[in-house]
């Protein structure tokens, strides 16, 4: 564990707060979890905080909205990821005050793990998602904080099980339904995956007050590839039909929380390209899979396969 840093990862017990905290262990650092005590005996989170504590995490008690318990936590480690959810993002601005009255970090990653927020095409609400995070990062680099923004780009867990179909909770058998004209790059990452990678930058002075783009070469699909890859998966061709910009604005406009936020985001997605639509240029950005290539991560072929 010598010249590992200590982790404090907030917000460890959400959706992909899971991953970073098992992929913090597995990289060997010593790993704290900030979890509230109310969580501990909450019936489906605590079966995740016995996992951390089997796991040997250290449990440090405390929340965001506790800026006693925030500093002291931090006060303990090196460098603290927070993985909020999207209603607590806004207040992030409570972590970078705790952190900034600790005076001991050495790296922060705000919570974001999807499109990079300074560069996208989104409409409302996904667009209003966007500025949070944005502002985010402005506040951390006006405060001077050393940070890492990760722009994991798509969870595997979200868009792959079901081809990105709404509603469909398996991936379809014979029609599919495609956004735009389909020819949009998207970038899809199992959720280990941007565990690890995200692990693997805590330490490493290429990541450091640089976006990390998590975009290996075998996981950039566009909508109609995608489908043409189930389709050679399942030996079988779809029936197809595409969903036109205008129509999918409508879409959103009309639907209710959250569906709304789901569609605005898979617009910026497979119709603006907002994954590959620019270069990464090492004046902002550096590459996950690049950086480190001896990560055997998953392929969006051998995450499909587990559906055949």
């Amino acid at each position: 564990m010598a010249g590992k840093s200590k982790i404090l990862i907030i917000g460890g017990t959400g959706y992909i707060g899971k991953f970073i905290v098992e992929a913090s262990v597995k990289e060997g650092h010593p790993t704290f979890a900030l979890v509230r005590e109310t969580t501990v005996s909450d019936p489906v989170k605590g079966k995740t905080i016995d996992n951390f504590k089997n796991l040997g995490v250290q449990l440090l008690y405390g929340d965001i909205y506790y800026h006693e318990s925030l500093v002291k936590a931090i006060k303990q480690v090196d460098v603290v990821i927070s993985a909020v959810g999207h209603m607590q993002l806004a207040d992030q601005v409570k972590i970078i005050a705790a952190i900034k009255e600790a005076g001991n970090v050495k790296r922060f990653f705000p919570s974001e793990f999807g499109t990079d927020v300074d560069r996208h095409h989104a409409v409302e609400p996904a667009k209003s998602a966007f500025a949070t995070k944005a502002q985010i990062r402005r506040t951390i680099e006006a405060e001077g904080i050393p940070y890492t923004y990760v722009a994991a780009n798509c969870f595997a867990g979200y868009f792959l099980p079901n081809l990105s179909q709404a509603g469909a909770t398996t991936p379809p058998r014979d029609k599919a339904v495609i956004l735009g004209d389909g020819n949009a790059g998207a970038v899809f990452n199992y959720e280990g995956d941007i565990g690890t990678y995200t692990i693997k930058a805590v330490d490493d002075p290429r990541t450091l007050n640089k976006i990390l783009f998590i975009k290996p070469p075998k996981n950039t699909y566009s909508f109609n590839e995608l489908v043409a890859l189930w389709e050679k998966l399942i030996g079988k061709t779809l029936e197809k039909t595409y969903v036109p910009e205008d129509q999918l604005l409508k879409q959103i406009q009309e639907a209710p929380i959250p569906i709304n936020i789901v569609l605005s985001i898979n617009h910026s997605i497979f119709i603006k390209g907002d994954h590959t639509n620019f270069e990464i240029e090492p004046s902002f950005g550096v590459e996950a899979s690049e950086l480190y290539p001896e990560v055997k991560y998953t392929t969006v072929e051998e995450y499909l396969s587990r559906f055949v």
